[in-house]
């Protein structure tokens, strides 16, 4: 008998290479039919549709054909609406009339805005605000005391339009002020501060 290994016994690292690759291939080939077989089943295309010009079943998107379309005659722009609804020359008037008058009103109006809504006895109150006609008249302050307005001894003048000041108090409770134009008699909206 002969001492000699069979050829598999003298090569054992080939033959695991080879039964590797083997397994390798196997494998590749059943995952690329199983993937085949599933991109057919669910319909999945590889094409991009730039090819062939067909349409797949998944487009979204469809461009129609362009036509040819006129210019329009008239104006691009429709500026009324209802131009048998506009108002006559008499009302037309009226309403600038009226508009003006309010806006003579708005100038003439002091308004009067406080800084705090409630301060302890003889902190500072902060009162600003607008008389848009009345710049470089002088504004006095009025304190709403036993049913009548009664000067507070602070005056301010009125400068672009705008006005500030501030005054303190050691009156407690609820108290009203206002300012007084002291030329025309105008009088503000009051503000209301509790003192406590």
């Amino acid at each position: 008998m002969s001492d000699r290994p069979t050829p598999t016994g003298e090569r054992p690292v080939l033959a695991g290479l080879l039964a590797l690759t083997a397994v390798a291939v196997v494998v590749g080939l059943l995952a690329g039919v199983t993937m085949l077989m599933g991109t057919k089943i669910l319909g999945i295309s590889g094409a991009d549709g730039s090819g062939s010009g067909e349409a797949s079943s998944g487009e979204t998107l469809f461009l129609p054909e362009p036509e040819k379309t006129e210019r329009p005659d008239g104006p691009l722009i429709t500026l009324d609406v209802d131009p048998t609804q506009a108002p006559s020359g008499d009302e037309a008037d009226e309403k600038a009339a009226e508009k003006k008058k309010k806006k003579a009103a708005a100038r003439d109006k002091i308004t009067l805005n406080a800084g705090q809504t409630s301060v302890s006895a003889m902190q500072r109150i902060d009162l600003t605000g607008t008389y848009p006609a009345g710049s470089g008249a002088i504004l006095q302050v009025q304190r709403f005391e036993g049913g009548s307005w009664a000067d507070f001894p602070v005056t301010v003048s009125v400068s672009n339009g705008v006005f500030g000041t501030y005054v303190m108090t050691g009156q407690s409770g609820e108290t009203r002020f206002r300012m007084l134009d002291t030329d025309s008699g105008k009088a503000s909206n009051f503000v209301t501060v509790t003192i406590s």
